[in-house]
Parts: C-alpha cells; structure tokens; sequence
C-alpha cells in the first residue's frame, strides 16, 4: 500500500477533502470539517479513528497497528506492510465513523457510501 493509494481511495468517497493543516507535507482527509484519515509528511502509514479505545488497544496488541503519534487513544497508524483490503476497510470504517457523528443536516448533504 502507499500514500497514492490510500489518497485515491480517501478522494473518492463522498463529501471528502484532502488538506494540509499543518504544513509540511500532511494529507489530512475530512468529512464535513471533521478528520479521519491523516498521513504524516514523512512518517510510513495512515491513522485512522477506530470505534473506542479498546478497539485501537487490541489492533495494537495483535500487531496490525501501532499508537497514532499526536492522536486520541482511539486513533491508530497503519503500516504500509498490511495488506490493501485490510488498510482499505480500516480508512472505511474511519470514514462512516465520523460521518455518523456529523449532523443530521451535514450527513443529508453527501452522497450515499
């Protein structure tokens, strides 16, 4: 997997944006303003938001992730080692996850998944 890669999936699902918050390189993938899928400037991998903390803590003890640097403890950064439908599913279920948090009227807006 590469960063190409998760960009195009990241670019097409509905309502998303890629941006540069910080500077210096970032891919930051939101949904209605909201985060959920990050790719540091020189880091390997993508982090992504996970449904709770035990989530995140049993990807991590199961080796399929590690600690988001600089995130909540729901976030966990996948390695490019993984496979692509592995990677692929975790930015999916990022993505419903924080859509599901946005308003009614916000998530009315986008298109279906």
């Amino acid at each position: 997997m590469s960063r190409e890669t998760v960009n195009a999936i990241c670019g097409a699902l509905p309502g998303a944006e890629n941006s540069d918050p910080w500077g210096g390189g970032h891919d930051c993938w939101k949904v209605g303003g909201k985060m959920f899928a990050v790719m540091g400037a020189i880091s390997e991998g993508v982090s992504v938001k996970t449904p709770d903390v035990e989530t995140a803590e049993m990807l991590i003890e199961a080796g399929a992730a590690r600690k988001a640097a600089y995130m909540h403890r729901s976030w966990v950064n996948l390695s490019w080692d993984l496979p692509e439908d592995e990677i692929r599913e975790r930015v999916l279920a990022s993505y419903r996850l924080i859509r599901a948090a946005l308003s009614k009227k916000v998530q009315a807006g986008l298109a279906p998944v």
